[in-house]
């Protein structure tokens, strides 16, 4: 009898203790919608708006709130996370610059687009510095590339702008020239230098009335149109037209101080080529995901593609991503570039915490906090600020779309992961962002 009783609580326990669990669930669920509600859907930036938040409890292993989560969002930078997610898994602990393999007469050097190949945040140039060196001819072998220097749906007209570089097998320079104009006295004309110097063609503009100092480059060329400003100085950065390999042959023969020629045809490589690595890989993931840049995260996906594939290729690289890494996604999403610049990138706020639960699982959340930027850094410098370390995220940005997805620590220790999507507002972004931020802050200060 005693026995019976025994049990019978027992099966009690259990009852009230999965009756439990499942109303603290409800009431979490409840809560955190009647906050999105009230912080974010509600509000006047928000009321005509596409929104999909997604609130995921990885200890647990379940939602604490969707809405909207599977559906499909133009995401902007946030493309950057499975970017992030592939470099730090496929690029080693440092970058490869380039293979050698050298001949009786020539060293043949094959590119693995590196960005930071004279990149001015880079100071050691291992490449640069074993060119110098060499007494044989120089050769590059970019056979491997076999992409466009625009990605697929970037909006072509903003080829003048700073965040559009161009991609190449062998960035140099960052793909970009600086631009700048100094007057030092009203009496002469403005003194105008480029950094690097080229001898590349250059116009001045007629027009009178503008007074303002600005360069525009001719789409696919690199004649120059410079305008003289009435400023004491000013900088202004334009990405140079690639040409391949051209414009980067073209450059690199001032610094390495010899000529340089280009493979043309096939090539029997060496069994064992000399890789020359460059910066550790990190040092190269956490400007691009702080600052958000767009030829970081370009590159870094061909780098990547290099690596596993061969050859420098979004879409055979992105196909191999999502049949195997990302084989498991909850939606399957379309993924065509590594920056977010596209417009046709479309993924779910429970793709992006999958992709965020993989990162944790797999490099652990030391690693994450170094490469993404916490409230009053990078792009979220003016945002979360009212404590230090509780969340790490990446943002995106574009015309009406708003994004933001990451790692939340709630005033308990909880880690939760996050995805927020906006897409179709009319407000400012500065708006989008504070709802959100009135939101996040509201989960960490109750959970």
């Amino acid at each position: 009898m005693k026995s019976k009783i025994a049990n019978k609580f027992r099966q009690l326990l259990i009852l009230n203790s999965a009756l439990l669990t499942l109303f603290t669930s409800c009431s979490i669920e409840k809560q955190i919608g009647k906050s999105a509600k009230e912080d974010v859907l509600d509000t006047k930036a928000l009321q005509a708006a596409h929104v999909g938040i997604s609130i995921f409890d990885p200890a647990a292993d379940k939602y604490l709130y969707n809405y909207q989560s599977d559906k499909y969002f133009v995401p902007a930078s946030n493309t950057k996370l499975p970017t992030c997610y592939a470099a730090m898994k496929y690029l080693g602990d440092s970058l490869t610059s380039a293979l050698v393999d050298e001949t009786d007469t020539s060293i043949v050097i094959i590119p693995k687009g590196d960005p930071t190949v004279l990149h001015p945040d880079f100071k050691n140039q291992p490449l640069i510095e074993f060119l110098k060196k060499q007494k044989k001819s120089i050769i590059i072998n970019a056979n491997n590339w076999e992409e466009d220097a625009l990605g697929s749906g970037w909006s072509w007209n903003d080829y003048n702008e700073s965040y559009m570089n161009e991609r190449s097998p062998m960035p140099i320079y960052g793909n970009i020239i600086k631009w700048v104009q100094e007057i030092d006295d009203s009496t002469k004309p403005p003194f105008i230098y480029s950094y690097p110097e080229v001898n590349w063609i250059v116009n001045f503009s007629s027009d009178e009335n503008n007074k303002n100092f600005n360069v525009v480059r001719d789409i696919g060329t690199n004649t120059y149109i410079l305008n003289q400003g009435k400023e004491k100085k000013k900088e202004q950065f334009v990405p140079f037209a690639t040409n391949g390999i051209q414009t980067t042959i073209e450059l690199l023969e001032e610094p390495i101080g010899k000529k340089v020629f280009v493979w043309s045809g096939q090539h029997s490589y060496a069994p064992n080529l000399n890789p020359i690595h460059s910066q550790p890989t990190d040092s190269l993931l956490k400007p691009m995901m702080h600052r958000s840049d767009n030829f970081f995260a370009e590159q870094s996906l061909l780098m990547v593609s290099n690596e596993r594939l061969g050859v420098m290729n979004d879409a055979k690289i992105i196909d191999t991503l999502l049949k195997t890494d990302f084989k498991d996604l909850p939606q399957k999403p379309r993924w065509v570039d590594g920056s977010g610049l596209s417009r046709y990138n479309l993924f779910t706020p429970q793709d992006f915490v999958a992709i965020l639960n993989k990162m944790k699982n797999e490099f652990g959340m030391e690693r994450i906090k170094v490469i993404l930027p916490t409230g009053g850094e990078g792009t979220i410098s003016s945002y979360y600020k009212t404590d230090s370390g509780y969340i790490y995220g990446k943002t995106g940005t574009l015309s009406g779309v708003v994004a933001f997805s990451g790692f939340l620590y709630t005033k308990k220790r909880k880690l939760l992961i996050f995805s927020t999507l906006v897409n179709n507002h009319q407000a400012s972004a500065t708006e989008v962002r504070r709802a959100v931020e009135k939101f996040l802050q509201g989960i960490r200060n109750n959970y």
